[in-house]
């Protein structure tokens, strides 16, 4: 497990990372996203111990990286965007080194060979790593980071340089590996995020901005409710018709499909759902629906939504808890009013029941 606790890092007036929190649960695949200049290389780099933070904790399975960086790094495989080569040495001195490095006590010659054989390098085992692609320089790379079979794995663009068929595989594996590691990935190839990880950390300007699963981001921030309907039929009086319906906005024909048929994008106002006028419509003028879906936000959408600067307002669980919080909160202090009023009603009337027993005593008297 990976806890982050105010985790902030300043150079001098900038703040590079401002006050990050979140845990990663042992087994979970966080894809962490950022913009160029976010603080997403900056706050991985803080998690495995290579800066120091400037305030804030970084928790490795419950070791403080900055109070025990040993302790912690033995949790930690690391694959960084330039994978750590050594690249005048083979590829089995070179990971015969990190062995070494890292005082793996798992049996060595089954060890290494485990690892070459998830990561495909096999027949690179006794090659220079300087002679290997680009591709084979990062397997090396993510091979390292496996040795010693450490329970937190961080990569840093693992596929980058890898040919579409390296990619599914490395994605095969990464998936395989968050059965039984906690995996933190970050990469520039959001439908690999998309497709591998089980939730989604997206940072901006240091903070922040998105942190929940794909499909919740998509309920939570789309503002967009459109159809897409392929209608066999006379286009002007498909958009007539369309257009004409109640709870419309706008109604678009996209360009020809298939032989005189359209597809046809409408943008509905929100809380509409269009789709059984849609149908009565047609099929009342004999025309055909041929397909009809509605429009999902991809992962690119969502990145791009959060991080260009549209007002975009994420209601996630944690906004909706702390809302609860809140009203329990101004509930309580209502009760701390009201019982305080109540106790002064209740003085009130006894000073009054004072002062009526005193009058009608002088009265008697």
């Amino acid at each position: 497990m990976i806890e982050v606790q105010n985790l902030t890092k300043q150079y001098g007036a900038k703040k590079a990372v401002d006050n990050l929190s979140f845990t990663v649960n042992d087994g979970e695949i966080l894809g962490f996203l950022g913009p160029n200049g976010a603080g997403k290389s900056t706050t991985m780099n803080m998690l495995t111990g290579y800066i120091s933070s400037t305030e804030g904790k970084a928790l490795i399975n419950g070791i403080d990286i900055l109070d025990d960086p040993i302790e912690a790094k033995k949790n930690i495989g690391y694959l960084p965007e330039i994978p750590p080569l050594y690249l005048d040495m083979t590829v089995k001195d070179y990971l015969n080194f990190i062995y070494d490095l890292k005082k793996c006590k798992l049996p060595r010659k089954a060890h290494l060979e485990d690892v070459c054989s998830l990561v495909m390098i096999k027949d690179v085992y006794n090659r220079i790593i300087r002679n290997l692609s680009k591709g084979y320089k990062q397997r090396v790379g993510l091979a390292q980071a496996l040795i010693g079979n450490p329970p937190i794995l961080i990569l840093d663009e693992p596929t980058v340089g890898l040919d579409p068929k390296q990619i599914i595989e490395i994605r095969t594996l990464i998936k395989k590996l968050g059965k039984k590691h906690t995996v933190i990935l970050s990469s520039h190839i959001l439908p690999e995020i998309q497709a591998v990880c089980d939730r989604i950390i997206i940072i901006n300007g240091g903070k922040i901005a998105a942190d929940d699963t794909t499909e919740n981001l998509t309920k939570n921030i789309s503002t967009d409710h459109k159809l897409i309907a392929r209608i066999d039929g006379p286009r002007d009086e498909i958009l007539k018709t369309i257009k004409n319906m109640p709870g419309v906005v706008s109604v678009v024909a996209d360009m020809e499909r298939e032989a005189g048929i359209f597809d046809y994008e409408i943008e509905a106002k929100e809380g509409v759902d269009l789709r059984r006028e849609l149908f009565k419509r047609v099929v009342a003028r004999n025309w055909v629906i041929l397909g009809l879906k509605t429009t999902e936000m991809t992962l690119e959408d969502i990145f791009l939504k959060i991080t260009m600067g549209d007002d975009v307002v994420i209601k996630t669980k944690k906004n909706a808890e702390e809302k609860a919080a809140e009203a329990d909160a101004k509930a309580e202090q209502y009760d701390e009013k009201a019982a305080a009023a109540d106790a002064k009603t209740e003085e009130y009337d006894k000073l009054a029941e004072k002062a009526e027993a005193a009058e009608k005593k002088e009265g008697e008297e």
